[in-house]
């Protein structure tokens, strides 16, 4: 399992009360979404016990992220208000806990986990991903972002920039929260500030002080050099010999 929350005497408290339920294996704890995504890419994790009010992501937002998942963890919100319960239901969560935390009610909510993943139907065999929409606001304007015409994502502090063919759009979402959403999607992490479209590269160049990828500016004659971080040159090639990259541009 995994607990967020931003304040550490709160996280703390929240990793020991999980501890010492009956049936709970391996429980991580994180201080914000960045933080939690990191978690779950690196270790499965069936429960997120989630805060509300966190900096960067809210853990409404990081929620939203977590139902993408192929296979989304149980939600559980943690949290001192009650008036986002509508809101935490709407988005599919188990449980809601209010603080103080009291043990008896955790357990019950530990219950309730196990009792929804036992209740799950088994996945069909193929699904299908359309490619994801995200809402982009501008000056009032709503703009919908396809995944497929993302050409690359630039990190910006703790939002993204998404460079499509007609422009560059600013989101706040990590690139972090990015990279494991899209992962199964022909997109990845060549360096801590770019996340690549694999369908558009091109090629690898060497340069004096390392190594670009060049990606195809789709709607313009012209391309992008993009730097890959020397850990990543290894893993861009792989997936670029081994990787069904015809298919990603239609997930």
């Amino acid at each position: 399992m995994l607990a967020v929350d931003d304040e550490k005497p709160a996280l703390d408290e929240l990793v020991y009360l999980l501890n010492q339920q009956v049936g709970v294996g391996d429980v991580h704890g994180a201080s914000d979404a960045t933080g939690a995504l990191r978690v779950l890419r690196a270790h499965p994790v069936d429960a997120v016990f989630l805060d509300i009010d966190m900096p960067g992501l809210t853990g409404m937002e990081l929620a939203g992220i977590l139902s993408e998942f192929a296979e989304p963890p149980a939600v559980v919100f943690v949290t001192a208000h009650d008036d986002h319960a509508v809101a935490a239901f709407d988005l599919g969560a188990v449980d809601y806990l209010l603080k103080p935390l009291r043990a008896a009610r955790l357990a019950e909510a530990v219950r309730r986990i196990a009792s929804a993943r036992a209740a799950m139907p088994a996945a069909p065999p193929e699904r299908t991903h359309p490619s994801e929409v995200i809402p982009v606001e501008l000056g009032g304007v709503t703009t919908l972002v396809h995944r497929a015409d993302v050409a690359w994502v630039e990190a910006d502090g703790d939002y993204a920039r998404l460079h499509t063919r007609t422009g560059s759009h600013l989101v706040r979402i990590p690139l972090t929260a990015l990279e494991s959403r899209w992962e199964g999607a022909g997109f990845l992490r060549v360096h801590r500030s770019y996340l690549v479209a694999l369908r558009l590269v091109t090629g690898l160049r060497t340069t004096g002080t390392g190594t670009v990828v060049c990606l195809r500016a789709e709607g313009s004659s012209g391309a992008v050099e993009l730097p890959v971080s020397r850990r990543q040159v290894r893993e861009l090639k792989q997936r670029l010999v081994h990787g069904p990259r015809q298919n990603w541009s239609q997930r």
